[in-house]
This record gives C-alpha cells, sequence and structure tokens, in this order.
C-alpha cells in the first residue's frame, strides 16, 4: 500500500498488524463463553501535520511521487527561493500555494531545496522555518506547519 496524501495535508499511511503470541482458547473467553480472539487490525493510520512520523512519511510519499528521482541536493539559490515560498504562502491570507509557485524563477531548485529539507527531519524543519524567520521577518512557524507547506508545495510542484 502506497502513502496517500490528502487534501486537507493529513497522510494515509500503511501500518503492520501487531502480532500477538498465540494463547489457549479457554484463556482468551469472553464473559458469556464467547470467544475474544485477536480483534482485526487496522491497515492504515492518518497522520497530521506535527505527529510523529509525518515528516518522514511525506518525504517518503514525495519519493513514491517519483521513484526515479535521484537524491535532493539543495543550492543556494534554490533555498532562497523555496524561503522566500514558504514565507510567502504562510502571510497569504488564503495561503495560496499556486501563485507562488507560478512566480518561482527555478521551481526545479527550490522543489529540491524542499527535499532536503524533508529528508533531514523534523529538526532540518524546525532549522529551516527558523531560516526562514530570520531571512524573511516575523517569528518562525511551528514544525508542523512548515512541513505541511512544503507538502502542498511539492505537491503543486509535481502538478
Amino acid at each position: 500500500m502506497d502513502i496517500v496524501r490528502n487534501a486537507d495535508g493529513t497522510l494515509v499511511v500503511p501500518v503492520r498488524a501487531e502480532r500477538h503470541p498465540e494463547t489457549d482458547n479457554s484463556a482468551v473467553q469472553g464473559l458469556h463463553g464467547t470467544d475474544a480472539g485477536p480483534s482485526e487490525e487496522a491497515a492504515s493510520r492518518v497522520l497530521h501535520p506535527g505527529e510523529g512520523g509525518y515528516d518522514e512519511a511525506l518525504a517518503e510519499w514525495d519519493h513514491q511521487q517519483n521513484p526515479d528521482r535521484e537524491l535532493a541536493i539543495s543550492t543556494a539559490v534554490g533555498r532562497g527561493e523555496a524561503m522566500h515560498l514558504v514565507h510567502a504562502v504562510a502571510v497569504s491570507p488564503d495561503h495560496a500555494v499556486a501563485p507562488a509557485v507560478d512566480a518561482l524563477e527555478d521551481p526545479e531548485a527550490s522543489g529540491e531545496a524542499l527535499r532536503h529539507v524533508l529528508i533531514g527531519g523534523i529538526h532540518s524543519v524546525e532549522a529551516f522555518s527558523a531560516e526562514v524567520a530570520e531571512a524573511e521577518g516575523g517569528e518562525p512557524l511551528p514544525a508542523h506547519q512548515t512541513t505541511k507547506i512544503i507538502g502542498e508545495v511539492l505537491a503543486e510542484l509535481d502538478e
């Protein structure tokens, strides 16, 4: 099962069913003599931005979109544009991603810079958010908001 990114930024990720040791049926009898055996485990889970594992799942989702893509390389130009882009989306009243992406001079370099941030995990996202605030002004965005914007931008770039 592949990771699915919903329009609201949540990710549906596959999970492995927990394995339980086999027990004697008499030990798992219900109160009224019914079998209370192991329940069906969920085959997927929804992760929200900011939730543990979200950044890694978003990076994996991005990789699924183009598995032949080479390792993300961040350039100074791409990172600078990516910082401006994340800030523009964050301060936009309607969080409009498409116009901000259309204004990029080098969308590929910006996308690679954002992928590089995601691959680094939560600490990389937090550091990037602080860099954006320092370069563009204002307070750093919480990591989950930055990650959500990055996901929206990458989805727009992949269209």
